[in-house]
């Protein structure tokens, strides 16, 4: 992959974006003129889509191929896996999940968009928010990412209407403002990605619009931080023991720091034990640190000789998380079995996996009316329910509004190891707060020993 930055320049931050919307919305192609227009295509990648657009009779290439890039997902003419795209600008990197459309991959569309820090939903001009549109809006206000971009895509075959665009446009900030998004936070834009129309050139069909293009803004909107001013999480994923001629009896604790700041000196506790010692050293492979930050691999060094092992957590001593064997949470389910209260799960949590049960549903929320429903039956494909989790063990969780990293969990089918949901820990929507009434924010409800 080839990149427009400029040799000797510094790309001064990552955006990690992802794209969602209804089947044929021309999510693909929109990613593909991305990549196209800013050169970010090697050249035998284009001769190899100038041909394939020659063999099925197209006079221009069909940039949608540079994504799908599967044999089964280029005949259905649609696409069924998370696409990971990474191109440059000299202003900004960018990592871009080009999601699946179609309602039966939206457990794909939880998975590209858990860790973006802002989404372009794309609407077709001609028929405007959808049913899927306002499903893949609440899944994306669930998972807290924090901005979005309305393209308003296929804007040439109404003709540059500007009506047209502000009636989608206004209907969409409502829902999105339903949702719990501030203004501010979204925006919309009049594209044609077949085109080019404001993709990366403004254009001239839509005079009427004074808005930045989409690259324009993918490289000018604020990033939103790693969660360094949250407290400090470090899930421990292995236990290194090990004797050298510098160190005698090694014992470090290897992972990803998930959150906040770890300092040496600093005063910790290791959960779910409840023990707690200092940080004496923070080691790289390039050597120690005085502190790591979010992001950041590293192995721990403790004081004291104490019992831990992987999947648990090591969090400050002065403001560490409740390790609660009953919570409450939001489930976006992603299986085709349905969940009924009494379920038996697992529950992933960091490096941790341990049995639990679905003790209660108490409410299922309509993404397309922004309501909650209480007491439901089940919970099926694609639908998002209000849970109460208990587990076998103690599970040191936040809740997921407060610190996205230690708020998610997965929960996996003891049978066959599927996945069936991606779930946070507390309520995760605003109609979903407003449902529940029996425990207070966060909804730790059983703390554990």
């Amino acid at each position: 992959m080839t990149s427009t930055e400029i040799p000797g320049t510094h790309t001064p931050d990552l955006l990690r974006l992802a794209t969602a919307g209804s089947v044929d919305d021309g999510k693909s192609t929109l990613v593909g003129r991305l990549l196209y227009d800013t050169k970010s295509v090697l050249a035998d990648t284009l001769d190899a889509v100038h041909r394939a657009s020659v063999d099925k009779g197209l006079t221009t290439p069909d940039l949608s191929l540079l994504v799908d890039g599967l044999r089964s997902e280029r005949e259905q003419g649609i696409t069924i896996d998370v696409a990971y795209r990474y191109f440059a600008t000299p202003r900004r990197s960018f990592v871009l999940a080009d999601t699946p459309g179609h309602v039966q991959y939206t457990r794909n569309t939880v998975t590209g968009a858990s860790t973006a820090q802002l989404a372009v939903l794309l609407v077709d001009a001609r028929k405007g928010v959808l049913e899927q549109t306002r499903r893949h809006a609440a899944v994306l206000a669930l998972l807290g990412v924090p901005r979005l971009v309305l393209a308003v895509n296929k804007i040439d075959l109404v003709g540059y209407d500007e009506g047209v665009f502000e009636a989608i446009a206004t209907e969409f900030a409502a829902h999105a403002t339903a949702l719990g998004y501030p203004v501010g936070s979204v925006l919309s834009i009049p594209v044609s990605a077949l085109v080019g129309d404001n993709v990366v050139d403004r254009s001239t069909n839509t005079a009427w619009y004074t808005g930045p293009t989409l690259l324009e803004h993918l490289e000018t909107v604020p990033v939103e931080p790693d969660p360094h001013h949250v407290p400090f999480r470090f899930p421990v994923q292995h236990v290194i023991r090990t004797n050298t001629a510098e160190f005698t009896d090694y014992r470090g604790y290897a992972g990803q720091v998930a959150a906040g700041t770890v300092r040496v000196g600093d005063e910790v506790v290791a959960l779910p034990a409840g023990v707690r010692t200092t940080v004496s050293r923070i080691d790289t492979p390039g050597g120690p640190l005085a502190e790591a930050e979010a992001g950041r691999s590293v192995t721990l060094v403790l004081a004291d000789e104490i019992d831990i092992s992987r999947g648990d957590l090591i969090a400050p001593a002065h403001d560490a998380p409740v390790a609660a064997d009953e919570f409450g949470a939001t489930l976006a389910w992603l299986s085709d079995k349905p969940l009924r209260p009494g379920s038996r799960v697992l529950v992933k949590h960091g490096a941790r996996t341990v049995p639990a049960i679905v003790s209660e549903l108490s409410a299922r929320f309509d993404e397309q009316r922004l309501v909650s429903v209480p007491d439901p039956l089940s919970l099926e494909l694609n639908e998002i329910g209000r849970v109460t989790v208990r587990t076998a063990e103690p599970l040191p969780v936040d809740d997921y509004a407060v610190n996205r990293r230690s708020g998610a969990f997965l929960v996996i089918d003891p049978a066959d190891g599927s996945t069936l949901a991606a779930g946070l820990v507390g309520a995760g929507l605003p109609a979903l707060r407003d449902q529940d009434s029996s425990t207070p924010e966060g909804d730790l409800v059983s703390p554990g020993p």
